[in-house]
């Protein structure tokens, strides 16, 4: 998501390893005596640590006896970091991830169920509680959403002659040729190990293309995934992008979009508050649906980051995870963190507020018809660790289809 979500980005929100927060300078397991627990937390911006440590402050402050101990990671250390968790048998307590599947196929977690009250349960939007399920089952939690549309500096078409936003293929790269100028660039393309999943399936799906097939099985290597990463490495090799896209993430693409420096670029809701604002809070940008190759689709990438809850051998932490769960998933709670990083509500209770914002209002109303991933099969965390590590290479220095061979036979292994 923000990378991630997002980040998928999604997102960013240090050091290689990640840091202690919470004030406490400590990363260990949960307590014996069942009332202290381990969080990790995913870092989306520079707003995501403080946005914790008050909340775990006052979490602390209400219910005595109990402890939270902050563990900050950023996305593009956070796969490495779980694969290590999972193999010491060292997990936290609660996780802040972007899969949940394969972690529910191994008996790791808790079920919804059991570590959040009805109320909490209920109150979850049911899009997002289908894509939370493993074989029927709610195991995710849902926690932070978003949507990804094409983001265009007004200024910049202006000045190339250019009056809308581009709805085909075609249009994007002849409005990037008409754009690029000296250091100027005319797509931004992420296609680093952050989120290179998101940024590749935001263009497949406007192509017909995707993850799996009608029947569910996996089809990384169809013809129409091919034609997509063809025409990124089009773009690429064309100087039409920034150089060097397999190893970029969002962040350096919209700071430099936020300088005036890149014509276009994908985002979600949170690209404003999180990276464009930061650098230039007057940039003149809009917002349009995401280009098609055919021009008379716009399909939206739709992503769901999640919290997941570990058992522990003695289930001593249960009552802790709930308290801490239920406290955070407070309307009041969950809203601080809506506003405070740019993502979309996955609670009835949370929603209202954010439509009444018209920037806002864009990404809440293509959320419902969003495409996701295939985040329920269990094979996903390798797909999209595949995707991140190896996707890039296509667009730089490696055949499209011999790259997404790779990936398919690291799926039908995974799955």
């Amino acid at each position: 998501m923000k990378r991630h979500l997002l980040g998928v980005v999604a997102a960013g929100l240090t050091v290689a390893l990640g840091v202690s927060g919470c004030g406490k300078g400590s990363s260990s397991d949960s307590g014996s005596d069942g009332k202290t627990i381990k969080f990790v937390a995913a870092i989306y911006d520079d707003n995501t640590k403080p946005y914790w440590d008050a909340l775990i402050k006052d979490f602390e402050a209400k219910n005595s006896g109990y402890k939270v101990n902050l563990e900050m990671v950023d996305w593009s250390q956070m796969d490495a970091k779980v694969k290590t968790y999972v193999q010491t048998k060292q997990v936290p307590d609660v996780l802040n991830y972007n899969a949940f599947s394969d972690f529910a196929r191994d008996g790791l977690i808790y079920k919804a169920s059991e570590v959040l009250s009805p109320t909490t349960l209920s109150d979850f939007t049911p899009t997002f509680v289908e894509q939370a399920k493993y074989n029927g089952e709610q195991y995710g939690l849902p926690f932070i959403s978003s949507a990804r549309l094409l983001f265009y500096n007004k200024d910049l078409f202006e000045k190339a002659g250019i009056k809308s936003p581009p709805a085909t293929w075609d249009e994007v790269k002849a409005d990037a040729k008409k754009i690029k100028k000296g250091s100027t660039i005319g797509y931004g393309l992420p296609l680093g190990p952050e989120e290179a999943q998101a940024e590749f399936y935001s263009w497949a799906m406007n192509n017909g293309g995707g993850w799996v097939d009608a029947s569910g099985k996996w089809a990384i290597n169809q013809q129409a995934n091919i034609d997509t990463l063809t025409f990124l490495k089009d773009l690429n090799k064309s100087g039409l992008t920034q150089p060097n896209p397999e190893s970029t993430d969002r962040k350096t693409v919209f700071n430099q979009f936020a300088q005036g420096k890149v014509g276009m670029a994908i985002g979600g809701p949170f690209t404003k508050a999180g990276f464009i604002d930061p650098v230039n809070k007057s940039l003149n940008f809009g917002v349009a649906p995401l280009p098609s190759k055919s021009g008379s689709e716009h399909n939206t990438l739709g992503v769901m980051d999640v919290l997941a809850a570990f058992k522990k051998d003695d289930s001593k932490n249960k009552d802790a995870v709930k308290k801490f769960l239920d406290f955070f998933y407070q309307k009041e709670n969950t809203s601080k963190f809506l506003t405070t990083e740019g993502f979309l509500p996955v609670t009835k209770s949370a929603g209202d507020a954010l439509s009444a914002d018209p920037y806002m209002k864009q990404f809440v109303d293509a959320l419902p018809t969003s495409k996701f991933a295939p985040t329920t099969n269990p094979a996903w965390s390798a797909v999209a660790g595949a995707v991140k590590q190896d996707l890039g290479s296509s667009v730089a220095n490696k055949d499209p289809k011999s790259v997404l061979d790779k990936i398919q036979e690291t799926a039908e292994k995974a799955g």
